[in-house]
């Protein structure tokens, strides 16, 4: 891979997953570099800064490539069309703005709607496989190519219904909701599977927009920001079968915990089967990472994986309160590479307890 050891970021990720890192947290820098060049004329429209695929491989290579890529950083590119990549599939539309998309809710009735199934002529699964397949071909073990942003159970319905509807859907017609959770469920898988297969012809293990590589199993973050808006009732009946089947599809799981809103479930998502970690984001607004440190003992102590984001200034009072076996920090504020360097030494030192 560019810029990195390949056989140390194989076994170091290993350690992770296994909660053998026991010298430090996995630590994670990217600096851009100052020799940025090749980068190409961006496209007149922002269709298609999103959908030309000679244009999005071009600009993900020299991102790559002028980069630095510090302590256990992996240089990735993870094919994306945004959030509701799977409500497209399965019937929404998607529309584009500058560095972000969202959907076009396309249900009025669910009665009215045709049972939800895979399509491969749907344009949107096209399109993503074709980045995918262009991705897999560019890279030449240069870089990783992760599976693109999934998102089954009340997120993917929301993408076609519309958050505040769906939530009404919840009262009004639970039974409508139930089969419609299973049928995207099953969209998820076939598109997983065809993406998976068109990835591990040429890579080893898995990776996607956690920035986390399993060397070896089939893993992918489960998820569910819906659950903001609902109670522990709702939730219990009606988002956590789908995440344990979601868990039982996969070999290992991360779950993307977001914001204050979801801490109301954290007891009820620590004792889901087969989940392996939680991925902590406090949120725009909110206290930065170090003032979560009792939340992330908490999640430690139940025996899950941690990924977790903070500045620089942090990293040092997150390695003297946490364990760092399964530990993986993100870093932001990192000035050069000295820099880096330095911070992978200070979190061996306060590490050791």
């Amino acid at each position: 891979m560019i810029k990195v050891n390949y056989d140390y970021l194989k076994n170091r990720y290993l350690e992770f997953w296994n909660k053998e890192n026991h010298d430090r947290p996995l630590i994670c820098v990217q600096l851009p570099l100052n020799n940025n060049k090749n980068r190409p004329n961006e496209p007149e429209t922002i269709k298609e800064c999103w959908e030309n695929t000679g244009y999005v491989i071009t600009c993900a290579r020299n991102s790559i490539e002028n980069t630095y890529y510090g302590g256990e950083a992996i240089p990735v590119f993870n094919p994306n069309l945004g959030p509701d990549i799977l409500g497209a599939i399965a019937g929404c539309e998607i529309e584009y703005g500058w560095g972000t998309s969202w959907a076009i809710h396309n249900v009025d009735d669910w009665d009215k709607l045709k049972p939800i199934t895979f399509d491969k002529n749907n344009r949107w699964w096209q399109k993503i496989e074709e980045i995918t397949k262009a991705a897999v071909y560019d890279s030449k073990g240069d870089y990783l190519v992760g599976i693109t942003d999934l998102h089954a159970g009340t997120d993917g319905l929301v993408s076609l219904r519309g958050p505040e509807n769906l939530c009404m859907d919840l009262i009004d017609n639970s039974g409508h909701i139930v089969k419609r959770i299973n049928e995207i469920f099953s969209v998820y898988k076939e598109v997983y599977n065809r993406l998976d297969s068109i990835i591990k012809e040429k890579q080893e293990g898995t990776i996607n927009w956690m920035s986390i590589w399993h060397p070896q199993k089939r893993w992918y973050p489960v998820s569910t920001d819906f659950s903001c808006m609902v109670s522990k009732e709702a939730y219990n009946n009606f988002i956590v079968p789908g995440l344990i089947d979601e868990l039982n599809f996969f070999d290992a799981a991360i779950y993307h915990l977001d914001g204050p809103g979801a801490l109301r479930h954290l007891d009820k998502i620590l004792e889901l089967p087969n989940l392996n970690g939680i991925q902590w984001v406090p949120g725009a607004g909110q206290d930065s990472a170090s003032k979560w440190i009792p939340l992330l003992q908490k999640i430690q102590n139940n025996g899950k994986l941690i990924q977790i984001y903070c500045d620089i200034s942090e990293v040092e009072i997150l390695c003297r309160n946490l364990n760092p076996e399964g530990v993986q920090i993100l870093v932001g504020g990192c000035k050069s590479k000295q820099e880096s360097d330095d911070l992978l030494l200070l979190a061996v030192k306060a590490s050791k307890k």
